[in-house]
């Protein structure tokens, strides 16, 4: 456990340095430097790619540990660390294993609702000798995650807020399917699935806000915050055929066939996707910067009217 700590400590002073070097758009809703340091830290050589059940997975579940804990970020009712099985699958390959890791931050409303942020940690992993290292996908997102942890440890939500960071996503989805199928405490109040998969490579400027199609009364909100938001925000890609559709491609899949709400935030496949090359160089650091405040100013807008989408939940369900 030290040697890890110490470990991601010298890749955040490199981390530091190239954000001194490289960013000039200061967030507001968070720090930039941890946030440019934990995306290096993630997606180095060094992690090999975290994917599930490797030792470099581990590493990157401790780092994200140890940040829920410098945060002062509760850990949810059965600890930081949910360890489930997934599988087996067809071609007789046996069960496999992972750790979801999951924080809480309690709310300051009477009423019992709860909002879920969603990002997966884990990538491919290595693949012909050749390091993913998913920059983007999904380091980003887990970034953005802690940022959004990070605000609301400072200004607390009206209602309880839990961040999962989910593992096995790149395997099938199989930490988020897990977590609903197997929940540490029940999912009747949780009114909203906010998911960061891809926050980085907005390479044609725009961030995709996808699930209101499904969720129509999310649109007056997602519109009002895209108004003052730092980069440009689209509805969209929730109705179509195979990737023109995303509402079945992250994690956020699981909650949205159990009937929770859901927003997915992320941008288009770009050049580097689910290639060797998706790397920390290959990111513009200010954009990541506004993306991660963009979805923040989201994640604030969702919370102040969580018991209007809740009843529209309820409405859903009793149709």
């Amino acid at each position: 456990m030290v040697r890890i700590k110490l470990a991601a400590s010298a890749i955040v002073a490199v981390g530091l340095a190239a954000c001194a070097a490289q960013t000039t758009y200061q967030p507001r809703h968070f720090e930039a430097e941890p946030a440019i340091a934990m995306l290096e830290a993630l997606s180095t050589d060094e992690m090999k790619g975290r994917k599930v059940g490797t030792e470099e997975n581990a590493k990157a579940r401790a780092m994200i540990v140890d940040r829920f804990h410098a945060l002062g970020v509760s850990p949810g009712v059965a600890g930081y660390e949910l360890p489930f099985g997934y599988g087996p699958f067809e071609g007789g390959e046996t069960s496999k294993s992972g750790i979801n890791i999951l924080g809480h931050i309690q709310g300051t409303a009477d009423r019992d609702l709860s909002m879920i942020i969603t990002a997966h940690y884990d990538h491919v992993g290595e693949i012909d000798g050749q390091i993913y290292n998913g920059a983007d996908d999904n380091a980003s997102g887990v970034v953005g995650l802690l940022a959004a942890a990070e605000y609301f440890a400072e200004n607390p939500p009206k209602y309880d807020i839990s961040f999962l960071a989910l593992d096995a996503e790149e395997d099938g989805l199989g930490g988020a399917i897990a977590f609903v199928a197997n929940p540490p405490a029940p999912l009747d109040n949780v009114a909203l699935n906010i998911n960061f998969d891809m926050l980085a490579r907005g390479d044609n400027g725009k961030l995709w806000a996808s699930g209101t199609a499904h969720w129509p009364d999310m649109k007056p909100i997602v519109s009002r915050v895209a108004q003052s938001a730092p980069v440009q925000i689209e509805m969209g890609f929730d109705q179509g055929e195979a990737r023109e559709d995303w509402t079945l491609l992250s994690d956020h899949a699981a909650f949205f066939r159990t009937g929770i709400p859901h927003i997915y935030f992320g941008v288009e496949d770009h050049v580097d996707y689910h290639k060797p090359t998706d790397d920390f160089e290959n990111i513009n650091q200010d954009w990541f910067l506004k993306s991660v405040d963009s979805v923040i100013m989201m994640a604030i807008a969702m919370d102040t009217q969580l018991d209007e989408i809740y009843d529209m939940r309820q409405a859903a369900l009793n149709e």
